[in-house]
């Protein structure tokens, strides 16, 4: 890549996302050299993929190079894509007023409601460039998952009163998801850091950092966005973004849609939730989400948060 000029793009959290320049336009160019390339050589096929699949659609960038690795020669798989402009949400939000908050949930929510209605034959991971689905698991529930993790993570050591309150928040969970009986594309990793937002209009420009993406359930990213930012003006705009857009599908339709779309939403995360927790000690965001799993499984409230 000595054509590029590359230099660690802020806020690439993954060490392999780099800030370049070629034939004078700005470029960003990520290296799948530890966990891209843990995902498999597929993994720079499928990003490329989704992005020409959402472009024009989302806020997106264009794919601009794609160069598959080479395992045997040692050389990782690399992706070139135009540089998008815009301020990163979580440098950004905390100077917005309550009514910009609200203009910018609102876009937001519109963002994800056009995601939502892009439908996939069944639920789970890309595995090649033709994004071929290949199904989760026949008993991937959420208590099964949450069984899982139970051995395998940091929950072993959670007390058995907060396990079997987790357990009972899961169950119900599931109930409540089962409702909606269809897949979407799910990006899946919404948050601040990998969202864009114009500082003086207040568009959305880009929504980045696509590598978890996956056929899933409609309020996945919902609950993704709305995980730790509570704040009232911010939610309320999101959500109505959303029902604008995606308000005829999934029971929406009905009174009580906001309730109802937001309960989702929780549901759908809390799978992501207990993987983060899982992982309590190897980042800020996992104890944050340890503390928060903790205080929705000793309530039973999905809405619970730590503190």
């Amino acid at each position: 890549m000595d054509d590029y000029g590359l230099q660690p793009l802020e806020g690439g959290f993954s060490g392999e996302t780099f800030l370049g320049e070629s034939a004078g336009e700005r470029t960003v160019v990520r290296i799948y050299a530890g966990r891209g390339a843990r995902r498999g050589v597929a993994a720079v096929d499928v990003d490329a993929a989704v992005l020409r699949l959402v472009r024009g659609l989302l806020p997106v960038p264009e794919v601009l190079e794609l160069r598959r690795p080479d395992d045997s020669a040692g050389i990782p798989g690399i992706l070139v894509t135009g540089f998008l402009p815009g301020a990163r949400l979580d440098q950004l939000l905390p100077r917005l007023s309550q009514a910009e908050r609200g203009l910018v949930g609102e876009r937001l929510g519109r963002t994800l409601g056009r995601m939502a209605q892009m439908p996939m034959p069944r639920p789970g991971r890309f595995v090649c460039h033709d994004l071929r689905i290949e199904p989760w698991a026949e008993d991937a529930d959420l208590v099964a998952w949450v069984e899982d993790h139970r051995v395998t993570t940091a929950l072993a050591d959670w007390p058995d009163a907060d396990y079997d309150g987790l357990l009972r928040v899961a169950d119900a969970a599931q109930v409540l998801l089962d409702e909606v009986g269809r897949a979407c594309l799910v990006h899946s990793d919404v948050n601040p850091k990998n969202l864009l937002v114009d500082p003086l209009n207040h568009e959305v420009t880009g929504l980045l950092d696509w590598e978890f993406a996956h056929a899933g359930h409609p309020a996945t990213d919902l609950g993704n966005l709305l995980r730790f930012d509570r704040d009232d003006r911010l939610v309320e705009g999101v959500l109505a973004g959303y029902l604008e857009v995606a308000g005829h599908l999934d029971g929406y339709d009905a009174p009580g849609a906001r309730e109802l779309l937001l309960h989702r939403a929780r549901a759908a995360d809390l799978l992501a939730l207990v993987d983060l927790a899982g992982r309590r000690g190897e980042s800020p965001v996992a104890e944050r989400a340890d503390e928060q799993l903790r205080a929705i499984a000793r309530t039973g409230d999905l809405h619970a948060t730590a503190g």
